[in-house]
């Protein structure tokens, strides 16, 4: 069973940053590309950066948080963070993260993100 615990939201202003942790319990997580999903209210959830598997040479970015936020990986701690710069109140959303197509396992608990004055 695989089990995904993410942290680090909270309430920031705009032009805040804030640094997501998500703790994987996936033996084979070095194996698996991961990524960094948000969902906010009433709306679907959506990917908004991925990381290839290894060393995470590889990443791709939505449009909308392309050059503000920046997914890494750390395989030793089996760890995948996502740090945000220059926060937008239309960030504001539950984020989560998972594997990537038919590696999506259950979903954690979420991190809050309220980008507000």
């Amino acid at each position: 069973q695989v089990q995904l615990v993410e942290s680090g939201g909270g309430l920031v202003q705009p032009g805040g940053s804030l640094r997501l942790s998500c703790a994987a319990s996936w033996n084979i997580f070095s194996f698996k590309p991961m990524g960094w999903y948000r969902q906010a209210p009433g709306k679907a959830r959506e990917l908004v950066a991925s990381i290839s598997s290894g060393s995470g040479a590889s990443t791709t970015y939505a449009d909308s948080v392309r050059g503000r936020f920046t997914i890494s990986r750390d395989n030793a701690k089996n760890t995948v963070y996502l740090q945000m710069n220059s926060l937008k109140p239309e960030d504001t959303a539950v984020y989560y993260c998972n594997g990537l197509g038919s590696n999506i396992r259950s979903w954690g608990q979420g991190t809050q993100v309220t980008v507000s004055s």
